[in-house]
């Protein structure tokens, strides 16, 4: 995915979304259920029923753009909220796009060093 610009937000739309919607019917999602604008440059998130594919839809300024990812294996963490929406942070997208648990990510052990 293109990066966005530093400072734009990232909402996951919790709930089950389907898949089968485009741009626009994404778009009239955002509007609707989540009462947000999507042409206001944040970057929205959906996931299916199987949790296998999600749908990413980001208007750049110039244009609405729709990202499509589906794991081979695996599902992507999403929030157990029936309805409405969570802002995640680039590092937490980052890692909700490699099917890692974006909500408990845990450190690699490291030994501290003698001063």
């Amino acid at each position: 995915m293109i990066a966005p610009p530093s400072g734009t937000r990232i909402w996951l739309a919790a709930g089950i979304t389907d898949m089968r919607r485009g741009m626009d019917g994404l778009a009239t999602l955002v509007q609707s259920t989540l009462e947000l604008d999507p042409f206001s440059g944040h970057v929205f998130a959906f996931r299916g029923r199987r949790g296998d594919i999600i749908k990413i839809l980001w208007w750049s300024g110039d244009g609405m753009n729709l990202y499509a990812k589906r794991l081979e294996r695996g599902r992507f963490i999403w929030p157990q909220a029936e309805s409405g929406s969570i802002h995640l942070s680039a590092a937490q997208l980052s890692m909700l796009l490699e099917g890692i648990d974006w909500r408990r990510p845990e450190r690699t052990w490291q030994p501290t060093r003698a001063a």
